[in-house]
């Protein structure tokens, strides 16, 4: 499923919104029309520079207005030069160093992490990480993170008020096999409240992390789950500009993966580079 597009969203109230006033209103009190606004016309800035032959970013842009903190947070200078050929361990200095014995079959189910089992709807999450030849990437290290069926992260930056799970910590890892497959067993997150604007909610997302061979090739996205209302509305997921690329962060149901009174089952695919590439928060 693609998302709508915010200039097309169905009920948005970008198109009713009234006038804005004329001073600016501070950071993360703006109306959801303003961010609406702001989201429909950079998508169709993007469309126009496709339409005109422009490239395509293969990442999303860095500093996305709509998506506030991002301006604060992205890098400003230019990477920083190791001399790998001259000191190889340079850029492994402040990297963890993982190894197959680190792994465990139980990191890879977040609902047998604990004593008890965790609230929430049960589900596995599972799918190929590929290059863009389509080769099977093996022994990748994949780690995922999440809120709980409440939308709270076991974290204790986390204030909104929901429900902690004491059963549920919502961090998870494994290697993929010899056919580049992952898979989880979780429960869905919920939505939860950031704020980058008034009254602004996060659709359901389940945070990957792939280490590739080096800790300075890391990369870090998000997956969302199929059907969310709040896709027209969310900054974040705005930011991949590229319709078809907002269509690749989102999963599938797959019957097949779910098993009988147990569990749902979703398929996600990731694809390293190249044009069908999964995007990434480069540089977050």
């Amino acid at each position: 499923m693609t998302p709508p597009s915010a200039s097309a969203a169905p009920g948005s109230p970008a198109a009713a919104a009234p006038a804005e006033a004329a001073a600016p209103l501070p950071p993360g009190t703006e109306p959801q029309y303003v961010i609406d606004r702001e989201i429909a016309a950079l998508h169709t800035a993007a469309a126009d520079a496709r339409t005109a032959g422009g490239p395509v970013p293969a990442h999303p842009g860095r500093d996305f207005a709509p998506y506030r903190s991002t301006r604060l947070r992205h890098p400003r200078q230019p990477p920083a030069v190791l001399d790998v050929l001259r000191d190889p361990e340079t850029a492994e200095l402040s990297g963890p160093a993982f190894g197959d014995t680190d792994v465990t079959a139980l990191d890879a189910d977040l609902t047998r992490q604990h004593t008890g089992e965790p609230l929430g709807e049960r589900i596995t999450v599972t799918g190929r990480v590929r290059d863009r030849a389509g080769r099977p990437v093996r022994g990748q290290l994949v780690e995922i993170w999440q809120a709980n069926a409440a939308g709270r992260y076991a974290h204790r930056r986390d204030r909104h008020p929901a429900p902690l799970d004491p059963n549920f910590t919502g961090a998870g890892r494994c290697l993929t096999d010899d056919e580049g497959r992952y898979a989880f067993t979780t429960v869905r997150p919920g939505a939860y409240p950031w704020r980058n604007h008034h009254n602004a909610w996060r659709p359901a997302h389940i945070h990957f992390s792939l280490f590739g061979t080096a800790f300075t090739q890391r990369l870090v996205t998000q997956m969302y789950f199929p059907g969310d209302p709040l896709f027209p509305y969310d900054p974040i997921l705005a930011s991949c500009t590229d319709p078809r690329a907002r269509a690749r962060l989102v999963c599938a149901y797959d019957p097949e993966i779910a098993r009988a009174e147990w569990c749902l089952g979703y398929r996600w695919d990731i694809v390293l580079d190249g044009p069908s590439a999964t995007w990434t928060e480069e540089g977050r």
